[in-house]
C-alpha cells in the first residue's frame, strides 16, 4: 500500500484555484450546517452543557469520526476564490500523522513547551494573555501589554492591534498597515522587557 503524499502549501494553493464553485451565502447557512446536522444524527452525538471537555470513550471517537466526515465532504471554504479546498480522507489522515507532536513558544527561561493534553492531563496548560487582537490606543498600548506580560500565569502574549499610528488609521494595503504591524512587534517586546519577561513567546 502507497504512504499517501503529505500535502504541500502549493498543492493547497492549486485547489483553492482549481476547486467546486461555491456561493459564500450557500456554504455558510446551507452546506455547513446541513452535514453537521446529518452527522449529528449519524453518530448520535449528544452533547452535555455541563460537561466542556467529554471524557466518554465512545462520544470522543464519535467527535472524531464526524469532524473527519466533514472535512472530507465538505473540505475548506477559500473567501478569495470562492471555491471549495476538497481532501481525500488518507490525505488528512498523513496529515494528522505527519504533524508536529510538540513546539516551543519563546526562549531562554520564558520558553514553554507547547505538547497535546489529555483530559487525563495533570500538567496544566500554557496560558496565552493580551487583548488578542482588539484594537488599542497608541498612548497605552505599551502599557496594556505590559500588564499582560507582567502577570506570572502567562505564558505567552496574544497581542492586540494599534487603532492608530502616528495619528493615522493603518488602513488595509497601505504603509501605515506596515508601520502599525512593525510598531506592534517592538512594543510587545518592550513590553515584555519592562516586565521582566524578556525571551517570552508572542
Amino acid at each position: 500500500m502507497a504512504i499517501p503524499k503529505v500535502l504541500t502549501v502549493f498543492d493547497i494553493y492549486e485547489r483553492a484555484k482549481t476547486g467546486p464553485k461555491v456561493e459564500e451565502k450557500e456554504w455558510d447557512f446551507k452546506i455547513i450546517p446541513q452535514t453537521a446536522a446529518k452527522l449529528k444524527k449519524k453518530y448520535d452525538i449528544k452533547m452535555d452543557k455541563k460537561q466542556i471537555v467529554p471524557t466518554d470513550k465512545t462520544l470522543m471517537n464519535n467527535l472524531f469520526q464526524a469532524g473527519l466526515e466533514m472535512l472530507v465532504e465538505c473540505g475548506i471554504y477559500c473567501i478569495d476564490t470562492n471555491r471549495v479546498i476538497k481532501y481525500r480522507k488518507d490525505e488528512v489522515m498523513a496529515a494528522i500523522t505527519s504533524a508536529p507532536t510538540r513546539a516551543i513558544y519563546g526562549e531562554g527561561k520564558q520558553a514553554v513547551v507547547l505538547a497535546p493534553r489529555s483530559y487525563t492531563e495533570k500538567r496544566p496548560p500554557i496560558i496565552q494573555g493580551g487583548p488578542t487582537g482588539a484594537p488599542c490606543s497608541e498612548d497605552q498600548f505599551l502599557a496594556i501589554h505590559q500588564s499582560y506580560a507582567q502577570e506570572p500565569l502567562v505564558d505567552t502574549i496574544v497581542d492586540g492591534v494599534l487603532q492608530t499610528i502616528k495619528g493615522y488609521d493603518p488602513i488595509p494595503g497601505s504603509p501605515w498597515e506596515i508601520a502599525a504591524v512593525k510598531s506592534e512587534a517592538i512594543l510587545v517586546r518592550a513590553a515584555q522587557d519592562r516586565a521582566g519577561r524578556t525571551g517570552m513567546g508572542l
